[in-house]
């Protein structure tokens, strides 16, 4: 049996003067997210058009997941800090998605 996975993706947009510590923390952020009980995948990559834009992309085995993950301080520290550092931040958008095959 297929079961649907939760895609998340959102995006945050550095000054120059950020971007460095931007990265830094989004990798300590992913690194740590990946350990996560639920989590298929966590990444942030740099977006090649426009540098300064770091790009999240997320798997997740369920929504129980999702909400666990969002719920650990060092989640809500990341999101805080990040947010003070950033020129701006995307939405973030949440999918339900089934595998194919």
């Amino acid at each position: 049996m297929v079961r649907p996975v939760i895609i998340i993706t959102g995006s945050i947009l550095a000054s120059e003067d950020s971007l460095e510590e931007l990265r830094r923390l989004s990798v300590e952020h992913v690194v740590r997210s990946r350990q996560e009980p639920g989590c298929l995948s966590h990444g942030v990559h740099q977006d090649v058009e426009n540098p300064l834009r770091l790009v999240f992309f997320e798997r997740w085995a369920n929504m129980d997941a999702v909400r666990a993950h969002f719920a650990v301080p060092e989640s809500g520290a990341f999101v805080k800090r990040a947010g003070e550092l950033a020129e701006s931040t995307s939405d973030l958008e949440l999918y339900q998605a089934s595998p194919i095959g």
